[in-house]
């Protein structure tokens, strides 16, 4: 599919009505510049709900492009990069998987054409389908322009480094591309925490973790060194337990081999925003391990509102400059092209 064919779709679609008008931009509130960008913004497809409404719930399944837009202006986002969240495109049918994968990625890409500079877009892959998820790499990288790929800290029992996702890792690293990866629940860890949803209160900042570390000590980093990576929510519990990580290939000499540069050095060069991770003990700890150069603004919306976190880091105490390096600066280092949005 050519970008002029995808082009006339979208503003076929537009004619047609599949947006509804964004009627909430206007206000009593007084004008907010508008700088922020959010790199972790959720979205929920119409299709998207109708396929996982079961799995679904609360903010996920009452979501609109115009709720979007009026949280980002209450909170100064110039710019959101949107993502499909939990529990992904793929439930175990690669037939779905695809298609649910190219419903959210087509849909992702009509909403920044209707809002032009409001939004970008992770392209979602119907990981663990190897097949399916090169060909919407190429989909959504070429036809549709996203900035960058969405993955998942796990699927089902494979984390990143699982050499069975190699052929796609290879293909990512030939492009230099950006990843965003968002966290799950493992099969092996699910509802270990009764009364919590998902075990996501206590699994999602656990599995990203395990994410990092497998990616490391697979060697998928050293081997795939032009992937350039953002983790979620502060890294999970990496800040927490970066002194066993950094220990571990001091014991076994194949780990250490997997990193020849080491974990710590690997570690600073990942990028992480810090969505549900804005707390003052969670920023103490993440700013002590990462340079202020490699964290990202993120709110998680719609589970979270972009004026907690300006208010969150104001409290922690952040300068006036490391405010704006971490809420937009950085971002335009991995996104050079959204230099021009904003007020």
């Amino acid at each position: 599919m050519k970008r002029r064919e995808f082009v006339t779709g979208v503003c076929a679609t537009m004619a047609a009505g599949s947006f509804a008008p964004h009627a909430a931009l206007a206000s009593d509130r007084q004008p907010i510049e508008r700088f922020r960008i959010d790199i972790h913004h959720h979205i929920a497809p119409p299709a998207y709900v109708e396929e996982m409404k079961s799995m679904l719930y609360g903010p996920t399944l009452g979501w609109s492009p115009g709720k979007s837009i009026d949280d980002m202006d209450k909170a100064g986002v110039a710019t959101a990069i949107t993502s499909i969240t939990t529990p992904g495109v793929w439930l175990g049918d690669d037939r779905q998987g695809r298609r649910v994968a190219r419903e959210c990625n087509d849909y992702g890409a009509k909403m920044a054409a209707e809002y032009p500079g409001r939004f970008g877009m992770f392209a979602a892959l119907p990981l663990p389908d190897i097949e399916g998820s090169l060909r919407e790499i190429e989909y959504g990288l070429d036809v549709l322009k996203a900035d960058g790929i969405a993955l998942f800290s796990s699927y089902r029992d494979l984390w990143l480094g699982d050499p069975r996702f190699d052929p796609v890792m290879d293909v990512l690293n030939r492009r230099g591309a950006l990843v965003f990866v968002h966290p799950d629940a493992p099969l092996c860890c699910r509802n270990l925490s009764r009364g919590l949803f998902n075990s996501a209160v206590i699994e999602y900042s656990t599995d990203t973790t395990r994410a990092i570390a497998s990616l490391l000590f697979s060697g998928t980093i050293s081997r795939f060194p032009r992937i350039r990576w953002i983790f979620s929510h502060g890294g999970g519990t990496v800040p927490f337990i970066v002194e066993r990580l950094t220990r571990l290939p001091q014991t076994d000499k194949k780990l250490a081999d997997a990193v020849p540069n080491g974990v710590l050095a690997e570690l600073q060069r990942f990028h992480y925003d810090l969505a549900q991770a804005s707390s003052p003990s969670a920023l103490a700890a993440l700013t002590r391990l990462i340079p202020p150069t490699q964290l990202l603004w993120g709110t998680d919306f719609p589970f979270r509102r972009g004026e907690e976190y300006v208010q969150q880091h104001v409290d922690f105490g952040f300068s006036e400059a490391e405010l704006r390096t971490i809420g937009r600066d950085n971002a335009l280092q991995l996104l050079p092209r959204w230099q021009v949005a904003g007020s």
